[in-house]
């Protein structure tokens, strides 16, 4: 799997509807056929993006044998943000979301998560430069382009993190199945920083502490222990909303 492409037919043509300076270089099956073809060229087109034609088994090599429904595009580095740009760029006065990954290692939660976030209107994601899933082909295919226009930012401590969030005036929220009170126990706060855990482990006990609130996803079905970590956020994600996006 390569970290510098965007793959198939609904993600790239997303990429170059609305972010077409994300696309480096458009790549195009010689199999593909018009309709779809004339409707990629038009769009490369319109972008100003270059493009080529190629065997499908360039294509194949490119996506690491992950399907590509005959078109790729190579992507520029992602500019991803600075937390204290993102702090100062916050109105202080106006209700925010941020969502804050402790170590979220599937890039499959990590796109999900990303795709919820944008959906309900958080302001970034936040994610660990270290022990953690990163923005790549899979992120962008599954959070269905949200991973090219919702900003991401990358840190190398996610307990600092949390601390740097409570200095500009955000509560830290974070979902722990142990918690003693409900995510429903009371509306969260407007100025937010929601912190989910990692697949199976939940979060650290570090990053559990530094937390200002614990809130808990109430599970009714015995067995049940706790549920996808994407799941989980986006039910926190779409509780903020509910209350401060009417």
């Amino acid at each position: 799997m390569t970290d510098d492409i965007c793959r198939g037919r609904k993600p790239v043509t997303d990429l170059l509807t609305k972010s077409p300076s994300r696309c480096a270089k458009l790549i195009i099956a010689n199999n593909v056929r018009p309709p779809f073809l004339d409707e990629l060229l038009d769009m490369a087109r319109a972008a100003n993006v270059t493009w080529q034609i190629a065997a499908p088994e360039a294509l194949d090599k490119l996506s690491g044998g992950e399907k590509h429904q005959g078109v790729i595009c190579r992507l520029t580095q992602a500019k991803t943000l600075d937390l204290d740009s993102f702090l100062k760029s916050i109105d202080p006065k106006s209700p925010a979301l941020a969502v804050i990954l402790d170590h979220i290692e599937d890039p499959h939660n990590l796109g999900a998560v990303i795709r919820s976030a944008e959906a309900g209107g958080a302001s970034c994601v936040i994610y660990a430069k270290r022990r953690s899933a990163v923005p790549n082909d899979t992120v962008i295919k599954t959070s269905a382009g949200a991973s090219l226009r919702l900003p991401l930012i990358p840190v190398s401590n996610i307990t600092q993190t949390i601390e740097r969030f409570k200095d500009s005036n955000f509560w830290t929220v974070g979902l722990d199945a142990e918690a003693s009170e409900s995510l429903w126990t009371e509306d969260l706060p407007g100025r937010c920083a929601l912190v989910i855990g990692a697949e199976g482990e939940g979060l650290s006990r570090l990053v559990k502490n530094s937390c200002d609130i614990l809130r808990k996803i109430p599970i009714k079905q015995e067995g049940v222990s706790s549920l996808n970590a994407s799941v989980a956020a986006a039910l926190g994600i779409f509780e903020w909303s509910r209350v401060h996006c009417r």
